[in-house]
């Protein structure tokens, strides 16, 4: 499976540096490159790189309003174009993109899913203007809820101030926050190998099976934590029910989730929104850590709702095998 990794941040925070430094290590030569940009006019290909096959720019619009035609028919047409001669696919998005409906089109289409694995959302944070871009662009607050990665530019003109760092942390405990000038390409590449790819699930850090934090403009994260598995049938359900009744209130969901039928091969699980992809069934935990461990970024949902609705759904189930048993 090809990885395809997002590089997303509001406008002005330093994506295209950041993408231009992975291209120039020699191990990231055999990168495709897609590069959204927000106008008619396109020139971050150019400063980039210049003569490539597989550095494709889109400037119909924002990505994330034009994902399912224009990125979906970019990376099929890539595909087709250069017989799949790349290892990797960065998606450079424009600084208004919401990476929701970029992740949902990527987990959708069966083509697509065919040849390739959605890997890491890196987000790019300005230390100088970022606060200003949380407080006053929800495009900001979602890039920075949905991160597998927060990388923080400009800082050295001067560090990133700890209220920004206090924020955007509280608001997302998974992500690793790094310097941007201090990723290295493996950084944004982690996922590979599934059990790699898992190991970025880890919970946040030891305490109550429960986290809250909050982002301003009503999105918030919430976490859970349980030792017992779960009957397969009860995950199922659950991601069905999860799809019904929260739909676009749920941005982005993932977790590792162990399974009653396969002890020690845990379900590795991604959702957005309405969109929820095939567990992923793993041939080993990640760590030593055994427990299932779930994150949810949502917006304006009853942060109690995921968790008693798979309370309920666990029980139903548990008494319809006991009874069939």
């Amino acid at each position: 499976m090809i990885p395809v990794s997002i590089v997303t941040g509001f406008l002005g925070s330093g994506k295209t540096t950041l993408i231009g430094r992975v291209l120039r290590d020699p191990g990231f030569a055999r990168t495709a490159v897609i590069v959204n940009e927000f106008g008619e006019i396109g020139l971050d290909r150019d400063l980039i790189a210049s003569g490539d096959e597989t550095l494709l720019a889109l400037t119909t619009g924002c990505l994330c309003c034009a994902v399912r035609s224009d990125l979906i028919a970019t990376l099929l047409s890539l595909r087709a174009r250069s017989g799949a001669d790349y290892d990797r696919v960065l998606i450079e998005t424009s600084g208004l993109a919401d990476p929701g409906p970029i992740l949902q089109a990527l987990m959708l289409d069966a083509e697509v899913r065919a040849d390739h694995a959605i890997d890491t959302v890196a987000t790019v944070v300005d230390a100088v203007h970022g606060e200003a871009a949380l407080d006053n662009h929800p495009e900001a607050r979602r890039q920075a809820a949905l991160a597998d990665v927060l990388a923080f530019s400009k800082t050295d003109l001067a560090p990133a101030p700890k209220s920004l760092l206090d924020r955007v942390r509280g608001s997302n405990p998974l992500a690793t926050c790094l310097e941007s000038r201090a990723v290295v390409p493996g950084a944004l590449f982690g996922g590979a190998d599934p059990l790699a790819r898992a190991a970025r699930l880890e919970a946040p850090p030891e305490g109550a099976s429960w986290g809250r934090a909050v982002h301003s403009g009503g999105i918030e994260t919430v976490s859970l934590r349980r030792a017992r598995p779960l009957p397969a049938l009860a995950l199922t359900l659950w991601l069905e029910a999860l799809t019904e009744h929260c739909g676009e209130r749920l941005l982005r969901m993932k977790g590792l989730v162990g399974i009653e039928e396969m002890p020690g091969q845990p379900a590795a699980v991604h959702g957005v929104r309405h969109v929820f992809s095939a567990p992923d069934f793993l041939p080993a935990w990640p760590s030593a850590d055994t427990d299932t461990r779930l994150v949810f970024v949502c917006q304006d949902m009853p942060r109690f709702f995921p968790a008693r609705l798979l309370e309920a759904i666990e029980e139903e189930v548990r008494e319809e095998l006991a009874v069939r048993g």
